[in-house]
Order: structure tokens, then C-alpha cells, then sequence
């Protein structure tokens, strides 16, 4: 495997580890609150740089895949295709929380953006059965970065919570989380039609 799919593959690999770190404490919670009160911490602290790491794997690949020459259609498809897998990963997560305190992102919101996913995920297969290989255009990528902010921003406060350091005026913090996710249903849909302005034509070849 090229160097650049490597790192790709990292963000693949990390999606089920993120979410053993993020349900482990709140199933012991369950059946041993004190257990749970010393993983909960502990689970943030590994989390958190690891999923950093991993998002920073999506600059790195395509970086290396430039550097060395490792540009290919493959790249085009994997490279999305790894980012769907650990962004609609960690947002499932983010719908439950250590606290009682309410979730981040409401399952309605989850599965537009799921849905959206999917959808684009089609039109690059589609497209590169037609010869076509769609490339990240802006809004797509902008769309990202701010799946990337809301996410880090409500494992900032489950990490509040799991710290026991929860303010008063908690409940607007988590509106505010729940805003963030419903923009990133608007940037989303917006990319996504982008998407079809520019490669719409190739669902329709392929439809004939």
C-alpha cells in the first residue's frame, strides 16, 4: 500500500477504536459508576490527541501522495471514502454523552448528513465507472473542516462533563453544539449540489 493510502487508512482504523473509548465509561456506568468516574477522564485524554492525529492524516496523505508521485484515481475515491467513515462515526457518538445532560447532534440531523454522505458517495462511484474521478472541490472541503470543528467542539464538552467540570450555563453550550451540526447540514447539501451542477451529467450517461 502507498505511502498515502497508509495514512488514509489511519483515519478507517481509528473510527471503531473512537467509539470503544467513547461508549467503554458509559457502559460501566451502568453496573459500576465508580469504575466508570476513572475511565470517563481517561478516555477523553486518549481520545482526543488520537483523533487529532487522525484528522491530521488528511492533510498527510495528500501531501505524501503530491510529494511522491502517488496521485491516482484510487486516492480520489479512498481518501472521501475515510472521511465518511470517521466523521459519521464520531457523530453517531456524539448522539449520546456520559452525563444526563442531553446529546450533541439529534438523529435527524445525523441522517440528513448520513444521507448526504451516501449520496455522494454514489455519484463518485458512478463517476468512475463512467471514467470520471471526483475530486474534493471547495465547497466540499470547507463542508468538511466544519464537520471537523462541530465534531471537535462536542467532544469538548463531553470532555467537560466527563471531567465533572460542567458550568451552570451548560444547556446553551449544547444548543450551540446542536447549531453547529445544523450548519453542517446546510454546507453539506450546498456541496453536494455543487457536486451535481458539475458532474450531474455523469448520472445521466450513466442512466441511459
Amino acid at each position: 500500500m502507498k505511502l498515502s493510502n497508509k495514512f488514509t487508512f489511519v483515519r478507517i482504523l481509528y473510527a471503531p477504536i473512537f467509539v470503544l473509548l467513547y461508549f467503554i465509561p458509559i457502559w460501566v456506568k451502568a453496573f459500576s459508576p465508580e469504575i466508570a468516574a476513572v475511565l470517563a477522564p481517561i478516555s477523553m485524554f486518549i481520545a482526543i490527541p488520537c483523533l487529532i492525529f487522525a484528522e491530521y492524516t488528511d492533510y498527510l496523505d495528500g501531501h505524501y501522495a503530491r510529494k511522491n508521485n502517488e496521485v491516482s484515481d484510487f486516492g480520489k475515491l479512498f481518501d472521501p471514502f475515510a472521511d465518511v467513515i470517521l466523521h459519521l462515526t464520531t457523530m453517531i457518538c456524539y448522539m449520546f454523552s456520559y452525563g444526563e445532560h442531553g446529546c450533541y447532534i439529534y438523529p435527524v440531523i445525523f441522517m440528513l448528513i448520513m444521507l448526504r454522505e451516501f449520496s455522494q458517495n454514489f455519484l463518485r462511484m458512478v463517476a468512475a465507472k463512467q471514467g470520471v474521478a471526483i475530486a474534493a472541490r471547495k465547497g466540499g472541503k470547507f463542508k468538511t473542516v466544519f464537520y471537523i470543528a462541530s465534531g471537535f467542539y462536542a467532544l469538548f464538552l463531553e470532555t467537560l462533563v466527563r471531567l465533572d467540570f460542567v458550568p451552570s450555563w451548560f444547556g446553551v453550550l449544547r444548543i450551540i453544539s446542536v447549531v453547529l451540526f445544523c450548519l453542517c447540514v446546510v454546507f453539506s447539501y450546498t456541496s453536494f449540489i455543487d457536486y451535481l451542477k458539475h458532474f450531474g451529467s455523469v448520472l445521466k450517461d450513466a442512466a441511459k
